[in-house]
């Protein structure tokens, strides 16, 4: 076991739960990650093997089928995956977002109905919020459903960058709907649309058009979705009530900031490893380059900062987990994480010199899949304008 990114006061459950993943990554994932990324092939057999493990109902409340764990069992076992294959968590990042948002804001019927089958991974989740166009301006939405003199709506418009568009059953999407409120963001509702997996119109006025190129996170789809007169029931309303979809999102998004931070620190822990293996193994002027002060001295600074990130991550999913607000921190442990994750991926880079550039080495799909982390879940800017937000309020002054 590494001693890095090590967790204090773990649960006997948590330790032999993270003890499973780590074995299945070194077994199943690691061995295959090369191959199949640079394929851009789904990874059908490691989802079912998630599966099997029961990691889709993972943080479900045992009523409902799941093993009731904590954001931070969710977290470490995201960075474990990670670690292997940053494109494997995110089959279950989104997927996890919206167990969360129906545990929480949910009705009873719609917990009832759609909580055990994600347990089980026979539904999978999507959420899609970003438009073409709108950016980090959430508010700006303008894919709008329309009420109906029965009660139901009618969706129009187009959202984009959804991951596991075209592999979800599930989706929770963020649309405008006219509730007559004076701020924007209260217009906004959560639909809950099930679907078939697929591309192409997958149901009357529903279209997941195809895969969008990515430069990195291959394997995982990431999709357009495009509504075109797509009726909605009024029960697939998230919680009942519209026009709460913008807080019922944020919900979801802080538990999405603390996975992208774990993925963060997964993609770095495993960068590192890269490095210091092929640091003690290459040699130059007759010995090992982890000789030379100039590498050790990289070493010491990336393992310093994956520790850092792993601090910060874990201390974000416990104040979530003690129903604690954890904005602020969910924003410093996704912003230090994804960055770090950049620079110690670089670092080893420069280390494996020439032979990171070649596609035989790991270091290459690392350097392609760890930018993704600066624009996922919002970018280090959108990040930084939290944490001040924040920071003024706990800190405005006494006049």
């Amino acid at each position: 076991m590494s001693r890095l990114a090590q967790t204090a006061d773990l649960t006997d459950v948590q330790t032999e739960i993270l003890a499973t993943v780590r074995g299945f990554v070194e077994e199943e994932i690691i061995p295959t990650a090369q191959e199949l990324e640079h394929g851009d092939v789904y990874p059908t057999e490691i989802v079912e093997g998630l599966k099997d493990m029961g990691v889709f109902g993972l943080m479900i409340p045992e009523e409902f089928g799941g093993l009731g764990e904590s954001l931070l069992t969710y977290a470490l076992v995201v960075e474990e995956i990670a670690r292997g294959w940053m494109s494997v968590s995110g089959v279950i990042n989104t997927h996890f977002i919206v167990a969360h948002m129906l545990v929480q804001h949910g009705t009873p019927e719609q917990r009832e109905r759609l909580l055990p089958r994600m347990a089980t991974g026979e539904v999978r989740g999507a959420f899609s919020m970003s438009e073409p166009g709108l950016g980090s301006d959430v508010a700006g939405i303008r894919t709008k459903a329309s009420r109906r003199d029965d009660g139901s709506y009618v969706v129009d418009g187009q959202k984009m960058w959804l991951t596991n568009g075209g592999s979800s059953t599930l989706v929770a999407v963020l649309v405008r709907t006219e509730e007559g409120a004076e701020k924007a963001h209260r217009n906004l509702t959560t639909f809950l649309v099930e679907k078939p997996a697929g591309f192409g119109e997958v149901l009357p006025g529903l279209t997941i058009p195809g895969k969008i190129d990515k430069m990195g996170y291959k394997g995982v789809d990431t999709t357009e979705l495009v509504f075109d007169g797509f009726a909605v029931s009024a029960d697939d309303v998230l919680g009942g009530v519209p026009g709460r979809g913008f807080a019922q999102m944020m919900d979801g998004v802080e538990v999405g900031r603390v996975n992208v931070a774990a993925r963060g620190c997964g993609i770095a822990l495993r960068a590192f490893e890269l490095a210091i293996d092929y640091a003690q193994q290459r040699e130059t002027f007759g010995r090992p380059i982890a000789g030379h002060q100039a590498i050790a001295f990289k070493l010491a600074e990336m393992a310093t900062k994956v520790e850092a990130a792993h601090a910060m991550m874990v201390r974000a999913a416990r104040l979530k987990d003690a129903g604690r607000r954890n904005d602020v921190e969910a924003g410093m442990a996704k912003l230090l994480a994804s960055e770090f994750a950049v620079e110690v991926t670089s670092e080893s880079f420069r280390i494996h010199g020439g032979y990171g550039y070649s596609t035989e080495y790991e270091i290459e799909r690392l350097m392609r899949e760890a930018p993704f982390l600066l624009i996922g879940e919002g970018t280090s800017e959108i990040q930084k304008t939290i944490i001040s937000r924040g920071l003024l309020q706990e800190y405005a002054l006494k006049r």
